[in-house]
């Protein structure tokens, strides 16, 4: 028995690791980002624990959202595709040592595009807005040019914020299920220690995909305007599909979790 094919027998990674999921999700999230506006908008949704911001899987789960994929892929990425490269490819050490350098560049693509985009919002939330001063009307009027400014007056920001755990939590899940397709060509004895930590690290990756998926559903039932979270779910797809399915199909460029094969093992060619 294979540990590969053992993980793609199990229920958790066969919704994971397939294919049509990676298809579907989008359509999903841009469904739950109008449907949960809708119901937002018109008063139907019940009082929760979870329209309060300080909520802990708010807390320690999105607030630190690319922290939590980042440490989790960062280990998955290196063993599979060191694995990946050894048994498919036949490479020896180091050129499979170097395969994994190229792979792990997602990730530091992942954080510009993570920090890029964060401080994009920042901006235009700073461009849009004003400060409103409550209980403070007889204080000469201040311009401000931040919303950090004021916070410090204790003041409300009004601008246009575009959601940024809407964008956040798309694109990590998204780039989750791109990752975890590697295990559609990796085959490991079940009994070695790398199929346990491996089994170890898939579970923890679905399980936090269907933690981003749940708290994204609780964004757009609870919190921003509908022109908010679509935007932001638009630029996390945005910048998944700019990366897994058009720059990472070219040469320089990180490449995809399941580069093509030789022809030795065409099986295992990465089929979308």
């Amino acid at each position: 028995a294979r540990c590969g094919g053992a993980l793609r027998g199990g229920a958790v990674p066969a919704v994971a690791a397939r294919g049509r999921v990676r298809r579907r999700l989008p359509v999903l999230l841009l469904a739950i980002a109008v449907l949960g506006s809708a119901l937002k908008d018109s008063d139907l949704v019940p009082d929760t624990p979870l329209q309060n911001k300080r909520n802990p899987l708010n807390v320690y789960f999105v607030k630190v959202a690319w922290a939590w994929t980042l440490w989790l892929l960062l280990p998955f990425i290196t063993l599979t595709t060191y694995e990946l490269a050894r048994s498919k490819f036949l490479y020896g050490r180091t050129k499979s040592a170097l395969l994994v350098l190229r792979r792990l560049g997602s990730l530091l693509v992942g954080t510009a595009v993570w920090y890029l985009c964060t401080g994009l919002f920042l901006y235009v939330e700073n461009l849009t807005g004003e400060c409103s001063l409550q209980g403070k009307v007889s204080q000469p009027p201040r311009l401000y040019a931040s919303k950090r400014e004021c916070h410090k007056d204790s003041g409300v920001w009004n601008g246009f914020d575009i959601s940024g755990h809407c964008f956040l939590l798309s694109y990590c899940a998204m780039m989750i299920l791109e990752e975890v397709a590697v295990l559609e060509a990796l085959s490991i004895d079940h009994h070695s220690k790398l199929c346990v930590v491996i089994n170890v690290l898939l579970v923890a990756l679905c399980f936090l995909t269907i933690i981003w998926v749940f708290m994204f559903l609780c964004t757009a039932l609870y919190f921003h305007d509908f022109s908010q979270k679509l935007l932001g779910v638009l630029i996390g797809l945005s910048a998944w599909y700019g990366t897994y399915r058009f720059w990472y199909l070219k040469p320089l460029s990180p490449g995809l979790p399941l580069p093509n094969i030789p022809s030795s093992s065409k099986k295992y060619s990465y089929s979308r």
